[in-house]
Order: C-alpha cells, then sequence, then structure tokens
C-alpha cells in the first residue's frame, strides 16, 4: 500500500462531495474521483484492465435482476389503476374518521409499497390518486402533503424493497430473510404514522374535516376490487417464503401477474404498458451507473485499504458498541441530507459493514446482525427521504401539490419524523423485533 493511501482516499471524498454540491450526477460523481485515486494507486494498465472488466462482472450478477423485475411490477401495478383501488378501499375502511382520508393514503401507499418497491414510485403514484380528494373534502395542505411524503417512504420499508435487495448483494444475505425481518418494522412504521394522523386531527380538527360515512353496499364493492393486488402479493411472497420459488423468480412472477390483472380490469392499455417498460428501463439505467460509480470508488478504497482501517479504529474504540452504531445511524441522517438512499448504502456498507460486524451487539450470531443492522439502516436512509434539505418524497409530492408550499409540507412532517426516531430507538434496543419472524419462517 501507498504511503499516500490515506490522503488520496481522503481526497477523494472531498472531491465526490464537491462534485454533488455543483449537482453533478451522483453516479459521475463517484466515478471519476474513484477513477483518478484508483489510476494514481496503481497505473494506466491496471486501471485499463479494471474498466474492461467491472461493468459486465457488476452487470452479469444474477440477483440483480430482482431490481428491474419488482420495478416493472410497480409500473404495472400503476399503469392498471391498482394504486386507484387500494385508495378507495382504504377510504372506504377509515375515511370516516377524523383525518381518515389521510390515513387511507397511508394505508394505501403501504399496499402499494408491497407491489412496487421504490419509495419515489409510491409517493409520486398515491399523491395522483389521494391528493385531490384529500383537497375535495377541506383537508388542509399541510397536512396532505405531509401524510403523502411519509407514507411514501412505506415504499421501501414494506417488502420488496430496492435498497434492501442492494443491501442484501452487498452483504451477500439471504433476500428472503432481510424481507422477513423488514416486514413487522415495516407495519410498525406504518401503524405509527396512523397514530400521528389521528393525534393531529385530534388536536387540529381545522386540517381534517370529517368526511360522510358510506353506506354498506359501497364498503364491500370497494374491498372486493383490490382482491387481485391481494392475491398477486400472497402468491409471490408465500411463494418466496415457502421456498417455491426465489426471490427473482418471485419478482418474475410478480410482475407478469400484476400485467395480466391490469388487463383483465382494461385499465392497462398498450400505451400504458409502453409507459411502464419505458420507465423501468430509465430507473433501471440510473441504479445500476450508480452501481458502476459506486464500484469504482469502492475499489479504489480497497486499495487504499480505508474499510481496514476504519474496522481496525472501531474496534479499538472506548465506546460500547451500541454506542458506535448509533453514531453510525447518526452519519446516515445526515448523509440523508445531501444523498439519495442507494448511493448511499452503496458508498459507506463496504466501508461500515465489516466494522459493525466486529462488535459484539446483543450476543447476536454473524447473520443475525447483518440482518438486523440491514434493517435498522434501511429505516434511518427512509428518513432522508422526507427530511430536509433534499427530501426527495418532498419534492415529488410538492411538484403535483403546486398549491401547497414545501415549507408546509416540512412543518407538517414534523411529528412523522419524531415517530421515526422513537421507532428507529426501539428497533435499536429490541432487536427481536426485527428478527423474530425471521426465526419463525426460517428456523426448520
Amino acid at each position: 500500500m501507498s504511503s499516500m493511501a490515506p490522503q488520496i482516499g481522503l481526497a477523494m471524498f472531498v472531491v465526490m462531495i464537491l462534485l454533488m454540491a455543483l449537482r453533478v450526477p451522483i453516479a459521475v460523481a463517484m466515478f471519476i474521483p474513484g477513477l483518478v485515486g484508483y489510476w494514481l494507486m496503481s497505473d494506466s494498465i491496471t486501471t485499463l484492465n479494471f474498466l474492461k472488466g467491472s461493468a459486465v462482472a457488476r452487470l452479469t450478477v444474477y440477483e440483480l435482476s430482482v431490481i428491474p423485475l419488482f420495478l416493472l411490477m410497480g409500473q404495472f401495478a400503476t399503469q392498471g389503476g391498482l394504486s386507484r383501488d387500494l385508495f378507495k378501499a382504504a377510504a372506504a375502511l377509515v375515511g370516516h374518521v377524523r383525518g381518515g382520508l389521510a390515513m387511507a393514503s397511508v394505508l394505501s401507499a403501504g399496499a402499494f409499497g408491497a407491489v412496487c418497491g421504490s419509495s419515489v414510485a409510491t409517493s409520486a403514484t398515491i399523491t395522483q390518486v389521494a391528493y385531490p380528494e384529500m383537497r375535495r373534502h377541506g383537508y388542509m395542505g399541510r397536512l396532505s402533503t405531509a401524510s403523502l411524503a411519509a407514507g411514501g417512504t412505506l415504499g421501501i420499508l414494506i417488502p420488496p424493497s430496492v435498497p434492501l435487495v442492494v443491501y442484501a448483494i452487498l452483504t451477500e444475505q439471504n433476500i428472503a430473510k432481510l424481507f422477513a425481518a423488514a416486514l413487522v418494522p415495516g407495519i410498525l412504521a406504518m401503524t405509527g404514522y396512523l397514530l400521528v394522523i389521528f393525534l393531529y386531527a385530534r388536536s387540529r380538527p381545522d386540517m381534517a374535516p370529517l368526511s360522510p360515512t358510506l353506506a354498506g353496499s359501497e364498503k364491500w364493492s370497494a374491498l372486493i376490487a383490490i382482491w387481485p393486488v391481494v392475491g398477486v402479493f400472497f402468491i409471490v411472497f408465500a411463494g418466496i417464503y415457502g421456498g417455491f420459488f426465489s426471490p427473482t423468480e418471485g419478482a418474475g412472477i410478480g410482475a407478469v401477474l400484476t400485467m395480466l390483472v391490469g388487463l383483465a380490469k382494461k385499465d392497462l392499455t398498450l400505451s400504458g404498458m409502453q409507459v411502464a417498460l419505458l420507465s423501468t428501463a430509465e430507473t433501471t439505467a440510473m441504479v445500476f451507473l450508480i452501481f458502476l460509480g459506486a464500484d469504482m470508488m469502492n475499489a479504489t478504497l480497497a486499495l487504499t485499504e480505508m474499510p481496514k482501517m476504519v474496522a481496525t479504529w472501531v474496534s479499538g474504540l472506548p465506546v460500547a458498541p451500541l454506542g458506535i452504531v448509533t453514531a453510525v445511524l447518526i452519519l446516515y441522517i445526515v448523509l440523508g441530507c445531501v444523498m439519495d438512499e442507494l448511493s448511499m448504502l452503496l458508498l459507506t456498507i463496504p466501508v461500515i459493514f465489516p466494522a459493525v460486524m466486529a462488535l459484539d451487539l446483543w450476543g447476536l450470531s454473524y447473520e443475525l446482525k447483518a440482518l438486523w443492522f440491514g434493517i435498522l439502516v434501511l429505516m434511518t436512509v427512509s428518513f432522508g427521504l422526507i427530511a430536509p434539505p433534499v427530501g426527495l418524497n418532498v419534492y415529488v409530492v410538492n411538484n403535483l401539490a403546486r398549491d401547497v408550499p414545501m415549507s408546509e409540507t416540512y412543518k407538517g412532517l414534523v411529528p412523522f419524523l419524531i415517530w421515526d426516531i422513537l421507532r428507529l430507538a426501539v428497533l435499536l434496543f429490541v432487536p427481536a423485533l426485527s428478527l423474530w419472524l425471521v426465526g419463525v419462517l426460517f428456523t426448520r
């Protein structure tokens, strides 16, 4: 290792942050300093050989095919009108209580996230359906947009989750087990959001006027309309957890079934299928470009031996292991203010994961520790989707709800963020919440 390795590694991070500040695409902001650093740490021939093989090596990983398949499943659900059916069913159940339509937006976001896997897609889709209804019934903009932005995070908290797939691949963990570990925390997140809306509406009745109660026949009609979504979810995840097929096969089956449901309902048209395929291709391309940029950066970090140095330094700190994990989670919250969730995972997990795995945490085995830490990271990176100044979900929602100032949305999100912090603390100190279902489903 070169004596200049630590300085080169630090300089790479500084250049990367500067490029991000200049609004350079994140994939490029990681790739350029990584490429220069790799060349400085080796030579031009070695660098060219790495470039020749790195893209092929990354793009031919079979497990990564689960990402475009789950994205396609979500796109078919969007274009096939399933999000509209989910919101109508949720509104039929709780729409008559104060704040009920905001609760319905969270419930439908959680259900849609279970067939989508993308937080941004969940926010955009549910907002288009739910926001006009909330405004029509007199809901104030602050509560409406805050509920939609917070509910959108359930797209990555409730399986399937693209960031969780990425974490599984980076850390060589079982995707199905990570999905199982995320289910209870995801439901806990959704339940907490519902409670926040209930308390919000009780304390500020002007924010959420009461809506009329639907007749029993209308409720049944709305609930019956969502049986195809429930059926797709059951087939996909029962098949994965039951060992009948792999997550990748399950994603493929889910995409086909969702497409067939949309066609049968006559909501998915030829033009809608074209939009779904194009949107999936665009999002997949973005994700894989970030992969390539992160691979370049991480290959250089490996040459500088920074992951090893960080692991050694962390293990030698005179701090309790939980204190170190807490500091790592705070770091993710800070990074979430300037980076998206995929970039954070791809850039930091190769460095941070070995250091955390070297700690003695609740006496957990290596695998259980990796699953538990993955869920903590997933919950933490979701903060960045609704926290200032980036708040990608906030930007998406406000782009569709232009009559509400972004500052109002951020004010409305404060109680949701408070719940997020409390929930993260509970998951940190009670690992069983994440690991219980894994033991039930995978212990034979």
